[in-house]
């Protein structure tokens, strides 16, 4: 499946696209791993000044490839999932998100940790996992009440609420919403010229200082949630949950992705 992940490096600015789009972008394991090492090797590349993440023009990433997920679970800390989220918390360099459509759990998650987040107004940014019986991951539970407030994060983390992409950006998770994917891509792509023609050292050190003071923080969460995500897959309520969405998704389409 690393097919699935498609790269395109042109002028300083590789572009990874998640191109599933007959299962909405769900993600695998090998889909996670394949992320993982490119944005691991974009790091050591100094061709690479800029990483642009998108879905295509239509969906983001529906979350977990449920099937998938339910066979291969995570089970330590360095699993596919987890890996990708040490991948994109330490890269060094900017990291833009063109996201249309569904960005449904670590799809929303994965945007805390984006220099720029661009978006289509019908975006629909969701956080069920709740509501599947397991808890915040990539530094969620840290992150978002700290960027939104409390009463906000609850209605994301808690309660599974959505937001469009207009009411992301009204509410700060991200920069610009856009008629349709193509725009938002296009805007990315401006952004990472933006980007280019800037003092790239000045650029870094900025960058590194902005994320530093917190990352011993972010690090000792995201530890703390995986380990707890873990835990929470073996409970009774998750597997309930787990299975009562493989069950009505098999229904629909027997691969199709998880919102999670």
């Amino acid at each position: 499946m690393t097919d699935l992940i498609k790269q395109e490096q042109r002028d300083g600015v590789l572009t990874l696209t998640i191109d599933r789009p007959d299962k909405l972008n769900a993600l695998t394991n090998a889909m996670y791993t394949r992320l993982a090492d490119l944005l691991f090797a974009a790091d050591e590349d100094k061709a690479v000044s800029v990483v642009i993440l998108t879905g295509g023009p239509n969906c983001f990433t529906s979350g977990n490839d449920l099937v998938d997920f339910l066979e291969q679970p995570p089970t330590h800390l360095d699993s596919p999932a987890f890996r990708l989220m040490r991948a994109v918390t330490h890269l060094q360099k900017p990291l833009i998100a063109a996201v249309s459509g569904a960005a449904i759990g670590i799809g929303t998650t994965l945007l805390l940790h984006c220099d720029q987040v661009l978006v289509t107004r019908n975006a629909k940014l969701r956080m069920p996992f709740v509501n599947l019986g397991l808890c915040p991951e990539f530094g969620a539970s840290l992150l978002l009440p700290r960027l939104l407030g409390q009463a906000r994060a609850s209605r994301l983390l808690l309660l599974g609420e959505s937001l469009t992409g207009s009411e992301a950006v009204a509410w700060g998770l991200a920069n610009e919403a856009f008629d349709d994917g193509a725009q938002c891509l296009a805007a990315a792509q401006q952004i990472a010229r933006r980007l280019l023609a800037l003092p790239q050292e000045s650029l870094r050190q900025s960058r590194h200082l902005m994320k530093q003071a917190g990352m011993a923080e972010l690090q000792a969460t995201l530890r703390e949630e995986n380990q707890l995500f873990i835990e929470r897959l073996n409970s009774t309520e998750a597997k309930t949950a787990l299975n009562a969405l493989l069950n009505r998704s098999t229904d629909k389409n027997p691969s199709k992705g998880n919102p999670s």
